[in-house]
């Protein structure tokens, strides 16, 4: 077996960038830039984004086999937690508080709306890219919401965190519910499919 070891392909994140437009907003081609729609939220943590892919089976048992006979999928979610720095950021704030970002008024220095009682079902596209030189990642997530929420805490210490956790939805006519693309920056990986 070939060794196809290249340290080339480890992967420290120089930046994270997260970036929003209405839902089922097309992806950008490649990894250009979003351009018009998409709108970038602020600086996030050092920590940059966690992905989380939850799955569960259920084992169908059988007389006479010692084994589970066959296994269902029964869930398969995936989601994406950032922690923004720009506490007071209007679209990070629309978002946290659940609130539709049209309520918004940008003309203005002050911002009120209310805060609703029951949540709202609003849903938006994002892209999380990541960053180290040449190498990127990009996370497409044509139809997501928010569906956790860190809790709020005004510091003198230090800036004030706002943690959001996004889920993936299936996009417009049952796309997929996310889509991975990663540059590998001029890196031969031929080597690691069979030719």
């Amino acid at each position: 077996m070939a060794d196809t070891r290249n340290a080339d392909l480890t992967f420290g994140a120089t930046d994270y960038l997260v970036y929003m437009a209405t839902k089922d907003t097309a992806s950008p081609v490649g990894f250009a830039d979003p351009g018009t729609g998409w709108t970038n939220l602020g600086w996030v943590t050092t920590e940059g984004g966690l992905f989380k892919l939850e799955e569960e089976t259920k084992d169908i048992e059988a007389a006479g086999s010692l084994e589970p006979i066959r296994t269902l999928m029964t869930k398969s979610t995936k989601s994406v937690q950032v922690t923004f720095l720009e506490g007071i950021n209007p679209l990070v704030r629309a978002l946290y508080d659940n609130v539709d970002v049209s309520a918004l008024e940008p003309t203005t220095d002050i911002a009120t709306y209310a805060m609703p009682d029951q949540p709202s079902d609003l849903r938006y596209a994002f892209i999380f890219d990541t960053i180290d030189n040449g190498k990127r990642m990009r996370l497409y997530m044509p139809n997501g919401k928010v569906v956790e929420r860190g809790d709020e805490q005004p510091q003198t210490a230090d800036v004030m965190p706002v943690q959001m956790t996004f889920k993936f939805y299936k996009g417009a006519a049952n796309a997929a519910a996310v889509k991975r693309s990663i540059k590998y920056g001029g890196i031969d990986v031929s080597g690691f499919f069979p030719a």
